[in-house]
């Protein structure tokens, strides 16, 4: 994609973001998107196929990054953050990626969309655990199936964010951290959070 292509992407996205924050996805129409950019029809069609797939890309960068760099994978939009240490649990690295609210994402995530965006959040969470913790083998109670240990986990990060932010983020990422790594001791194996 060449550098005009991802300034026209860029300004959509931004569009998007704009909108979803004042409304419910639902009413937002390609036309308000198209103005809100300042771009034609042809030129939103020529990235997007509807506005569905607007979203579902939206959500893929903006999780896709901050999990990417939650685990000390290299992003181009995130590279100059700094996110702690490279021992600090991977829960504590994408609280704060959240807490510095790239792209607006804790606007989205209290807005009256958070359901859709909680969604993709759980979606590329999975992935994460499941790359991160069930294929290395650190998940603790084989009596239950690896995939319900890992849908447990990521609905309970994702519910222990939503808690979090609906509570205007008062407590730091470090305590949030303690306070999901006691709700998920039982079943993924803490040491090894820590590598």
């Amino acid at each position: 994609m060449d550098r005009r292509q991802k300034k026209t992407r860029e300004a959509i996205f931004q569009a998007f973001t704009k909108l979803l924050s004042e409304k419910n996805y639902h009413q937002i129409t390609v036309q308000e998107i198209i103005d809100e950019a300042d771009i034609g029809r042809t030129t939103f069609y020529a990235h997007f196929e509807t506005k569905d797939y607007l979203l579902k890309d939206l959500c893929e960068e903006l999780f896709g990054h901050i999990i990417d760099t939650a685990i000390g994978l290299p992003h181009e939009q995130h590279s100059h953050y700094s996110c702690g240490t490279a021992t600090d649990p991977v829960f504590l690295h994408l609280l704060r990626h959240l807490q510095e609210n790239d792209r607006n994402v804790l606007g989205l995530l209290s807005s009256d969309n958070n359901d859709i965006f909680l969604r993709y959040f759980k979606s590329n969470l999975k992935k994460l655990i499941i790359t991160q913790y069930a294929d290395k083998g650190r998940l603790k109670n084989s009596e239950l199936p690896s995939d319900f240990i890992v849908n447990h986990i990521s609905s309970s990060f994702v519910e222990t964010v939503h808690w979090w932010v609906s509570h205007k983020m008062q407590e730091t990422p470090e305590e949030i951290t303690g306070y999901f790594l006691k709700t998920v001791e039982t079943l993924v194996r803490i040491d090894d959070l820590n590598d």
